[in-house]
């Protein structure tokens, strides 16, 4: 999800084509499939984006959409306000997202970041929990120098402090091989924290340990929408379920 590594990849050129088609199946499984797998339709951006046409994706299909608010506790996404009111003000049920930085701060100090600045939830139906971007480090060490049992703690650490701020849990995004490289395949987390995994397949493949299913697929990191393309494992009326944490 984080800009800066497709960016660079769409900048080698056509030289490298071959090159980032392996580094790219490396990192998140096999080529994107043709046609979008089964669930809800929705979509993820960042600043990436820039100003979204929301009528646009809304027109196409999307019915949600999690956009980047913060990095580590130095970062605010310059579109967050386009992209987070945009999406609503179509209809969509939107959220936002952090993108983690272990090697920074504390998790709970990233926490507070996060819903000091557009990572709040609110009960209102079209508001899905925050969700922790947790994930492959762009800028060095693939786990951020921490050991298995300091990234598990990190986590919890972000996780226990969001539910302290906001009462939900957030959602965790990461792919499989992340979690199995750097937390151990842990699954301390599965019972309570929605899975968003990300993989470019055809097909889900192993999840992480303790969930036994997904809630959000990022299937391909191009398509019909804007940014990365999403499905909801389930219908419209049970995405309300989870940005109402039960009824609204």
């Amino acid at each position: 999800m984080h800009r800066s590594i497709r960016s660079a990849l769409r900048a080698a050129g056509a030289a490298l084509l071959a090159t980032a088609t392996v580094a790219a199946a490396t990192l998140f499984g096999a080529a994107p499939a043709g046609a979008a797998p089964a669930g809800l339709p929705g979509m993820d951006v960042s600043s990436y984006q820039g100003n979204v046409n929301w009528s646009g994706a809304w027109a196409n299909g999307a019915r949600f959409a999690y956009v980047k608010a913060t990095e580590g506790t130095y970062y605010t996404n310059p579109y967050f306000a386009q992209q987070y009111n945009g999406s609503y003000n179509v209809g969509m049920i939107r959220g936002s997202y952090h993108f983690a930085r272990p090697d920074t701060t504390s998790g709970a100090t990233q926490a507070n970041y996060f819903v000091d600045h557009g990572g709040g939830w609110s009960k209102d139906g079209r508001t899905l929990p925050g969700a922790l971007d947790i994930e492959y480090n762009p800028y060095g060490a693939t786990c951020y120098g921490l050991s298995q049992a300091s990234m598990r703690s990190w986590i919890a650490s972000f996780v226990n402090q969001y539910y302290a701020r906001t009462g939900r849990w957030a959602t965790i995004y990461t792919t499989t091989d992340w979690w199995s490289t750097c937390t151990g395949n842990t699954s301390q987390f599965a019972a309570n924290n929605p899975l968003w995994i990300a993989r470019y397949a055809s097909s889900v493949g192993t999840l992480p340990a303790g969930w036994g299913t997904y809630s959000f697929w990022q299937w391909s990191s191009s398509g019909i929408f804007p940014g990365d393309q999403n499905v909801w494992n389930g219908s419209l009326d049970r995405l309300r379920v989870l940005a109402c944490n039960g009824t609204c």
